[in-house]
């Protein structure tokens, strides 16, 4: 069954809303709250990105994540910049459970595997963001040239197990994942797959976990959520009784 990720974007210290990685609008100026209100409405485990980090290659809003993570009792795993073993090493240091990394797994692979061999696989995760098939870098301004799946299998050579796709076109539309695509990676990829962008309510999760045979068994989910596309305590409380797309496991 599907793990349920919140996710909480941060830019300038406040949590913000990014639409194909442009930001919308603000969501709360303390996203330490926002980390409190997806406890209490019973998440197990939340998705936090470093906007600004993407932007200048290290870990920028540091003190906020710090403080999420010292006041929610729920793993979470941090993204956006971390382009170097140290950088990598500080998320850790600040009490990041998983780390999302993206750039560096194909500008310096090398430094890619020194982290699955130092932290291990359950705790490096690759993170995919692609533009009509073709993957981005460096918070999303520049092209790789290189397919998903490609970077996939390079990166499953390293040590990676796991990946997080985003379909930059689809991020933040509430306009749907693209099903095909995410099957034909998890088929072919053969890594554990969590899906990110374009959901807009519970359809678009009961479709996903049609996927969890292939490797897909969780999603990370911004807007519906903060737009209450569906009852957030409500879906939560029903997958529990095991009516829906739901895992304590992350």
């Amino acid at each position: 069954m599907l793990l349920v990720i919140p996710s909480i974007e941060i830019k300038g210290g406040r949590c913000v809303q990014m639409v194909q990685g442009i930001e919308d609008f603000a969501y709360s100026n303390d996203p330490v709250e926002m980390a409190r209100l997806w406890r209490k409405e019973n998440a197990k485990s939340l998705h936090v990105t470093d906007v600004d980090g993407a932007f200048h290659g290290r870990l920028y809003n540091r003190e906020p994540i710090k403080r999420m993570v010292e006041t929610v009792d729920i793993p979470i795993e941090v993204g956006g910049g971390l382009r170097s073993f140290d950088a990598v090493q500080e998320a850790f240091d600040i009490g990041a459970y998983r780390v999302v990394i993206g750039t560096m797994a194909i500008e310096n692979p090398d430094e890619a595997r020194r982290l699955i061999d130092t932290f291990g696989p359950s705790k490096i995760v690759l993170g995919i963001d692609a533009t009509d098939g073709i993957v981005t870098m460096r918070g999303r301004v520049e092209t790789s040239g290189l397919t998903a799946l490609t970077v996939a299998l390079n990166a499953k050579l390293m040590g990676f197990r796991r990946l997080i796709y985003t379909d930059t076109r689809l991020d933040g539309t509430l306009r749907g994942v693209n099903l095909n695509v995410l099957r034909d990676l998890a088929e072919k990829a053969g890594m554990r797959v969590t899906a990110s962008g374009g959901i807009a309510g519970l359809d678009d999760l009961l479709k996903i976990q049609e996927l969890e045979p292939l490797g897909v068994d969780s999603v990370v989910v911004g807007r519906a959520l903060y737009q209450n596309r569906f009852s957030c305590q409500g879906l939560w409380r029903m997958c529990e009784a095991g009516n829906y797309p739901y895992t304590a496991k992350v």
